[in-house]
């Protein structure tokens, strides 16, 4: 997300002239600020949270836009050998072969973690990939901890795993656990320029926009 709406906020800066004061945080923590009455002019949430509160009246009716959706995938360390993840089998094999596993930490709010502690107590591996399991902060940090050699494998958001240093992604989960999270924006009711704030929503969805978001790992038009 940072990636991809921090270049699109630089042709909206352009077209504007105004440069938009931009936080990213893991969902839960965004929705931790909204409960303690924080706001902004857009709001960029997982499309169900936008669709609360759109419903709650914190959102101006019809402003709620998907954007792009983010699938979960794999990483392993740059030049590292690379393990099959092609099916399910293969995947809970990696699995239980890895030394340690980068995760993002489930507790900090991060819809990747918090889909990965479900599907792992599903699929009858979370007692085992928890013990070797090594909680992030973040997407971005799990990533790095691949990178630096501290874990065989990451999991979380692709467009989190491109960011990461020295990874590589192998791709996203393999069916049937493939899981993509869509997001979307929408207006605040408190905003103080909603004109900007549609006008903002629109270069964030403009067709030429769509490379910006496949780049960033996400998937978009589909």
């Amino acid at each position: 997300m940072h990636v991809a709406v921090t270049s699109l906020s630089h042709r909206f800066a352009e077209d504007s002239g105004s440069a938009p004061d931009i936080l990213f945080e893991p969902m839960g923590a965004l929705q931790a600020r909204l409960a303690a009455g924080e706001t902004a002019d857009v709001l960029i949430l997982a499309a169900p949270a936008i669709d609360a509160l759109l419903t709650s009246g914190a959102l101006v009716v019809g402003s709620n836009t998907t954007i792009a959706r983010a699938p979960i995938g794999i990483a392993i360390r740059e030049g590292a050998p690379v393990p099959d993840v092609s099916t399910a089998d293969a995947f809970k094999s990696a699995l239980t072969a890895a030394r340690a596993i980068a995760l993002s930490d489930p507790a900090v709010g991060g819809s990747a973690g918090i889909y990965l502690r479900e599907l792992l107590e599903r699929i009858g591996l979370a007692e085992m990939v928890a013990a070797k399991t090594l909680a992030q902060k973040s997407g971005v940090a799990a990533a790095d901890a691949v990178g630096r050699g501290e874990a065989d494998l990451a999991m979380t958001f692709i467009p989190e795993l491109l960011q990461g240093n020295g990874v590589r992604v192998l791709g996203p989960l393999p069916s049937p656990y493939g899981h993509a999270t869509a997001y979307a924006a929408g207006v605040s009711a408190r905003s103080g320029f909603p004109d900007a704030a549609r006008a903002f929503i629109a270069v964030l969805i403009a067709p030429d926009a769509a490379n910006v978001w496949a780049a960033a790992g996400f998937e978009v038009g589909q």
